[in-house]
């Protein structure tokens, strides 16, 4: 039997991981072993603990609580801690995903114990540095043996940076497998029905509201930005339009620093929301307001325009279809982005077939790892 390490610590990453869980449960059985560990990066019950009740993930075997640090701070006691899990258990494949601080250190405790790494939305760039998950794409990236790639754009981005070079005494595997995100949407939606009262619950009506999802540190640390951010939101709010803010508590407490609070009344700022919540929130939305990733692809998948508050990202195919715009953080520029999302036609763009695949990705990993492990059975040590 060999042994799997899933870490995870952020909220995006309970999603993935619920979906390839499922299926390495399903194709894995009698020869491969998943074993989860939450590094705790979000400890708020809402932001993490749910998805486990939810989603039906497997209990993490190790819960390591780092909590909330500076980047060093964070990412040094995760090293340290998920190290010693390693050196413990010795797990024979550790499996991140995206570009957390978790990811990271996950990644480097595995390397530096000659840990074959997997990673899940390898190849992701967005070309700006200043970016902290900018840096920890690139560096997990390198340091990773096989990489699954959500697109064609994410495996040319590796091969220009010499990904597999195996120059280097190290060829990696690079696959496009299609991205786990569009399987846990076409899973979890039906659930999302059938559970999430979300709507009843605001008084909200379909395509009558816009969605704000904003907690990205390069606006969140900067209270100019952010004041901006709300204040366009706020004119939004007065001209009409219903707003609905799921608030980060990292948001909130930036909020709470700039003194602002008094907001017209149609804003409707609420706490974190579940994920089948967020789900039918997205899926009704007018329109998406957001700084992440992850909501930007999502707003992609269900045709729902989005506003990017970032000058760059992660995902340019999404921008490259005409469903997203990216903004720049002025006055100015959101309102006349939010003016053409207002006129947006839905039927005006063509819809093609879904540029990250066709939501059977987590069982293209799976069934990369049955093979790999099969082959490699013959040259585990102690096996053969």
């Amino acid at each position: 039997m060999f042994h799997i390490f899933t870490v995870i610590g952020a909220r995006p990453q309970f999603v993935k991981a619920a979906v390839v869980s499922l299926a390495i449960k399903r194709l894995g059985r009698g020869i491969i072993k998943e074993s989860i560990i939450h590094t705790g990066q979000h400890y708020d019950y809402s932001m993490s603990g749910i998805f486990f009740k939810e989603l039906n993930i497997p209990r993490p075997i190790d819960n390591l609580n780092v909590g909330s640090f500076s980047h060093g701070k964070q990412t040094g006691i995760m090293l340290e801690r998920l190290e010693r899990v390693f050196i413990r258990d010795h797990p024979d494949m550790v499996l991140v995903y995206g570009d957390t601080n978790s990811t990271l250190a996950a990644t480097l405790a595995a390397a530096k114990l000659h840990i074959p790494v997997a990673h899940v939305e390898a190849g992701m760039r967005s070309f700006n540095k200043l970016m902290p998950e900018e840096l920890n794409r690139v560096a997990v990236d390198h340091m990773s043996d096989i990489l699954f790639c959500s697109s064609d754009a994410s495996v040319k981005n590796l091969r220009r940076e010499g990904i597999p070079d195996k120059n280097n005494g190290k060829c990696c595997v690079v696959l496009n497998v299609g991205d786990v995100m569009v399987d846990a949407l076409k899973f979890f939606y039906s659930y999302a029905e059938k559970r999430s009262k979300i709507l009843a619950k605001l008084n909200l009506k379909p395509r009558n509201y816009y969605l704000v999802t904003v907690h990205r540190a390069e606006n969140t640390d900067s209270l100019e930005k952010l004041k901006v951010i709300f204040k366009s939101l706020n004119i939004i709010a007065e001209k009409g339009s219903c707003v609905v803010i799921p608030m980060h508590p990292r948001t909130l407490s930036a909020l709470k620093r700039l003194g602002m609070k008094n907001f017209s009344k149609n804003m409707r700022i609420i706490g974190p929301v579940s994920y089948f919540d967020m789900l039918l929130l997205e899926k009704n939305a007018a329109g998406i307001f957001t700084d992440s990733g992850g909501v930007q692809k999502e707003a992609y998948i269900f045709r729902v325009p989005a506003i990017t508050l970032r000058t760059e990202t992660e995902w340019v195919e999404t921008v490259k279809s005409g469903w997203n715009t990216l903004v720049p953080i002025n006055e100015k520029a959101i309102m006349l982005a939010f003016d053409k999302m207002a006129r947006f036609k839905r039927d005006s763009l063509r819809v093609t077939s879904n540029i990250y695949g066709d939501g059977k990705a987590s069982g293209r990993i799976a069934g990369f790892f049955q093979k790999y492990f099969i082959t490699t059975v013959k040259i585990k040590p102690g096996l053969g």
